[in-house]
């Protein structure tokens, strides 16, 4: 299998798993979905070091539109990588440090605070996370989603802070 099937085949199994974590809130008798934040279900994803992920709306894998969230521990950050579509990501909490290109740098980041918005272009290579408090962001994108690694022998995750 080359390296590129075994990235996909990861993409495909972690988001089978990233469904099943829904926080989808009850639908009234005119389809308006409310989510309070304590009633969404956090699932830890694994091989991510205590990154969290909640979908919900949508479903990442088909087309279609979704939203997910996306909550970072503090000292986390997300290597180099890049989605076959467009994501709009909104902070909801916490600062959220955003670099981009094939070097993982994370001292190199851009600090972007609550409320602040950020568009990842198709295909465009990025890292981001947390430094020194959790992050939660929301993103809203246009399925079928994916994550493909630029360098997968070094991990999904890297430290944000020095040691």
């Amino acid at each position: 299998m080359s390296l590129s099937r075994k990235m996909w085949t990861t993409v495909a199994a972690g988001a089978a798993l990233l469904l099943a974590t829904g926080a989808y809130g009850e639908r009234d008798e005119m389809g308006f979905v409310r989510i309070a934040p304590e009633e969404v279900q956090w699932k830890e994803v694994p091989g991510y070091n205590g990154l969290q992920y909640a979908v919900i709306e949508g479903d990442p894998t088909k087309e279609g539109a979704y939203v997910v969230r996306v909550k970072f521990p503090p000292g986390l950050m997300t290597r180099p990588h890049h989605h076959p579509e467009d994501r709009h990501a909104i902070v909801i909490q916490g600062t959220w440090y955003t670099g981009t290109g094939d070097t993982f740098d994370p001292d190199s980041t851009v600090g972007l605070n609550p409320v602040t918005y950020m568009k990842h272009p198709a295909k465009g290579v990025h890292f981001d996370g947390a430094k020194d408090e959790e992050v939660i962001l929301q993103i809203v994108g246009y399925g079928p989603s994916g994550t493909i690694w630029l360098h997968p022998e070094e991990g999904r995750t890297g430290p944000s802070l020095k040691k």
